[in-house]
This record gives C-alpha cells, sequence and structure tokens, in this order.
C-alpha cells in the first residue's frame, strides 16, 4: 500500500532539507572562518592600510605601485621564471657574485604561469593576487594555531601582531613568504589536530616554496616522532599515517635541490648555485660580525632595525623554550631561525626570512591577552604607525635588499 500524499509530502520535504543541509566537514569549515572574521578583517585593513600609503608615496616618488609591488627584488625574478622557464644568469658588473634563476624555488613561478594561462590578466597582476589570497589564508592560519592552543582571544592578537611586524609589507608583495606561511601554518594546525597526511602534503608544498620552507617538514617530523614515542609509552598501537607524514614532509624540499643537481650536473648544486650569490651556511659568523660593526661602527637605519628584529626573535625563542611551546612549534621556528641566522649575505632580508616564524609571537599574545583593552588600543596603535611607516621607508625610499 503506498504512502498517503501526506506522508509523501513530509518525505519530499525531509530530502529537500537534507539536500540543502552541508555535510558535517563544511559546517565546521564555515564555524571556524566565521570565528576567525574578526582576525581576518584586522589582517586585512591593516594590510590595505600599508597597500594605500605605499601606493600614495610610490606615485609621489613618480614610481608605478604595480611594478614596486609587483618586481621588485625577488619579484622581478619570479616573473621571469613564470614566463620564461628557468635558465636565466646575471654576471653583474659591480660584483663578483653570478645570480642564477635556480635559487629560486618553482612553486610561486608555476603558480602565476597557471594562474594566467586561466585569467590573463598579467603575471604581475597574477603574482599580486596570489600574495594578497595566500596571505589571507595565512592570516586564517595563524588565528586557527593561537586559538587551538589559547583560545580566540589570542588568535586575534597573535594575527595582529604578526600583521604589525615592522617588514610585514612583505606579506603585500609578489614574494613566496605569504604563500609558504600559509601551508606552514596550516601545517602546523594539521600536526596539532594529528591530521598526519595533511599536515605532510602541506609541508610538500612549502617545501616547493622556499629554502626555509624544510622547516614545516621539520616540525611535521618531530611532531609524528613525539606522537609515536607516546603511542609506545602508552602501550597503544603506533600510527601509520605518522610514519608516512615524516617520511614525506621533506620530499617537495628534497625534490628541488634534487632537480637543480639533476640541471648542474652536481649533487650539491643547489648549494652551489646560492653560494654564487654570496649565499652560504657559516653558523652564524657573518651575522656576529655583522652586530659587532654596528656597535663599534655606523651604518644605515634599515641595518639597525633588522639586527633589533634579529635579537628581537632569539629572545622570543628563548621564552617559547622556557614557557614549554610544543615540540613541532619549537623545531619549526628554530629550523628558520638557524636557516636565517646562520647564512651569509643579505643581512637586511633577515627579518623577511623570519617573518613566517609566528609562534615566537605567541608569549607576548599570550600576555596582551590578560592586559586590559586600553592597553591593548595603546600598543598596537603605536606598532601600526611604526610598521605602516617603516614598510613604505622600506619598500619605496630604502635601497637596502628585501
Amino acid at each position: 500500500m503506498g504512502d498517503s500524499p501526506m506522508q509523501a509530502s513530509s518525505t519530499l520535504k525531509q530530502r529537500f532539507v537534507m539536500r540543502l543541509d552541508p555535510p558535517p566537514q563544511q559546517r565546521r569549515w564555515r564555524s571556524a572562518l566565521q570565528k576567525a572574521l574578526p582576525a581576518l578583517a584586522l589582517f586585512t585593513a591593516v594590510r590595505l592600510t600599508g597597500v594605500i600609503m605605499a601606493t600614495l608615496w610610490s606615485v609621489h616618488l613618480g614610481k608605478h605601485p604595480r611594478t614596486v609591488l609587483g618586481l621588485e627584488w625577488d619579484g622581478h625574478w619570479y616573473w621571469h621564471i613564470s614566463q620564461y622557464g628557468y635558465g636565466l644568469i646575471v654576471h653583474p658588473s659591480w660584483s663578483h657574485s653570478v645570480f642564477s634563476d635556480l635559487a629560486f624555488f618553482p612553486l610561486f613561478p608555476g603558480l602565476i604561469h597557471a594562474v594566467n594561462t586561466v585569467l590573463p590578466i598579467g603575471p604581475v597582476n597574477v603574482a599580486l593576487l596570489i600574495a594578497w589570497t595566500a596571505a589571507l589564508v595565512a592570516a586564517w592560519g595563524v588565528y586557527a594555531v593561537g586559538e587551538r592552543l589559547h583560545g580566540r582571544r589570542v588568535g586575534i592578537i597573535l594575527v595582529a601582531l604578526w600583521a604589525l611586524l615592522p617588514h610585514a609589507i612583505i606579506l603585500t608583495m609578489a614574494y613566496t613568504e605569504p604563500l609558504m606561511t600559509a601551508f606552514a601554518a596550516w601545517s602546523l594546525y594539521a600536526v596539532l589536530t594529528r591530521r598526519w597526511l595533511t599536515a605532510a602534503t602541506l609541508a610538500v608544498l612549502a617545501g616547493l616554496c622556499r629554502p626555509n620552507g624544510l622547516a614545516v617538514a621539520a616540525a611535521v617530523a618531530v611532531g609524528a616522532v613525539a606522537h609515536l614515542w607516546q603511542l609506545r609509552r602508552t602501550g597503544l598501537p603506533t600510527a601509520p599515517r605518522a610514519w608516512t607524514a615524516a617520511a614525506v614532509a621533506p620530499l617537495g624540499w628534497l625534490g628541488y635541490i634534487g632537480y637543480v643537481g639533476l640541471k648542474t650536473h652536481n649533487p650539491l648544486g643547489y648549494f652551489h648555485v646560492q653560494s654564487m650569490w654570496g649565499s652560504r651556511f657559516d653558523f652564524g659568523r657573518f651575522t656576529a660580525h655583522t652586530l659587532k660593526h654596528l656597535v663599534v661602527g655606523h651604518d644605515t637605519l634599515v641595518m639597525y632595525v633588522t639586527a633589533a628584529i634579529v635579537l628581537g626573535f632569539l629572545l622570543l625563542f628563548v621564552f617559547c623554550v622556557l614557557n614549554g611551546m610544543s615540540l613541532p612549534l619549537l623545531a619549526y621556528c628554530a629550523v628558520l631561525i638557524v636557516m636565517a641566522v646562520g647564512g651569509t649575505h643579505f643581512f637586511t632580508s633577515k627579518p623577511r626570512f623570519l617573518l613566517p616564524a609566528f609562534p615566537l609571537l605567541i608569549p607576548l599574545a599570550l600576555h596582551l591577552a590578560r592586559s586590559r583593552l586600553r592597553t591593548i588600543v595603546v600598543l598596537f596603535t603605536a606598532l601600526a604607525c611604526v610598521s605602516l611607516f617603516y614598510g613604505t621607508y622600506l619598500l619605496t625610499v630604502s635601497d637596502r635588499a628585501l
């Protein structure tokens, strides 16, 4: 006997509601995004203000803002790779260095080429679109890590601190830091929530972005080993996905190092390319010598600000160790610091290399979360003034490498 008209109508209504109701995973992502919206709105407001200030001052100086944001320094190299592939070697007349584009990892220029094929708005515009989108995704990831560890208030403050770093203007340039930080932040979040295969996949992508993307693989490996050790101590069965993640995480970084080795017919070819740029690993001797020079001699404002940022990040790392930060985050930050401080040449680029090390700001975010609202407003207003004006100066006036 068939259903009555009323029962049939009720069944159809239930099916219609079920079709409209999103799956649980989609609902979780929507809820997470809604919680993160204040942090993302704050980040967007700060960085948009930075772009407007840099644009106005670029126009005042007779420079095209898009050129300043999209083609300055490394941006030009990424643009050239995206258009012509690898193979450019420059012998500058003012230096004994030899600049090869093999020093630049492939994911960002590859994305520029791919997106420009589908969305033909010009490679520079595409590069900026990717960088700005990645910066927003990175800010969401920074919030997610802070909120996961210490709650929503800390997550919002953490994003604000990261957005107001002196070199945060980089997040609105056609550079790889926004993309690498986006992969890194969400990979760290996946490690904290034990989604091992997701963490490893994002680590592979981070390793294809930048040399210091290796830090993400280190975080995944340390997190996986710590988890496996805990399982062994408690007598629980091992987690095959954790083993897999530890093995897969560095493959992006290793893959490009191997590619350059094949191109140069030298297993250490990538490091030879870097040395021709003047970049070597000397365990911090160059950094120590530069800091000594700044004490006994004199130099530009950018050099002194760079020194203050580097020393500040070192001090924050000590605080993180003393406060018992989780091992994956410590491993991530430790590799970033070692690679930034231990490398030679391009001293003024070191704050950029440390820009992805957002977990080091967690102690400050925790302290501010316990402060009065008036204190937070005054402090962030001061930070905004320093960051926005210094970022504009760094991008439009200073001739030091970013």
